[in-house]
């Protein structure tokens, strides 16, 4: 297995990849609609975007996006997107996408990196913490459109 920094030449991949991940989380297919949205995060330089292949065959993504802490004067990033196709899920790819974009984080100098998930996706959660994330306890969130 490998895990590689997304360009543009992993457009196709990523884009399937993303559609897939959209489809678990029930939304509509829509192949063209994830290879733009793909296409304008790195061309706009607003995500990082790990892709990992095994054998040559993309099987995952990890997507990031930054963000600022005032209060610490550091970067944070955001993990947004992790996804697995299932067909190897429970081979330790997501752990090994997770630990990249870590060592990442730490390589750019973050604070840390912050994720949510559904309270439902108890599998994740056990990952996470596994890991070395931990629940928040200390805040709130809140969400406005």
């Amino acid at each position: 297995m490998s895990i590689l920094k997304a360009t543009g030449n992993d457009l196709d991949s990523l884009a399937e990849l993303l559609d897939l991940y959209r489809v678990f989380y029930q939304q509509k297919s829509n192949i063209n609609g994830a290879k733009e949205f793909i296409k304008d995060r790195l061309s706009n330089e607003e995500s990082v975007i790990f892709i990992a292949f095994d054998e040559n065959n993309p099987i995952g993504f990890v997507q990031l996006y930054p963000s600022f802490s005032s209060v610490s004067l550091k970067r944070t990033w955001i993990l947004n997107d992790l996804y697995v196709m299932e067909s190897v899920r429970g081979k330790g790819f997501g752990e090994k996408l997770i630990k990249k974009a870590i060592s990442f984080a730490a390589d750019t100098g973050a604070k840390g990196i912050l994720l949510e998930t559904n309270v439902e996706n108890i599998t994740a959660q056990k990952l996470y913490e596994k890991i070395g994330f931990t629940k928040e306890k200390n805040y709130f969130y809140f969400f406005s459109i």
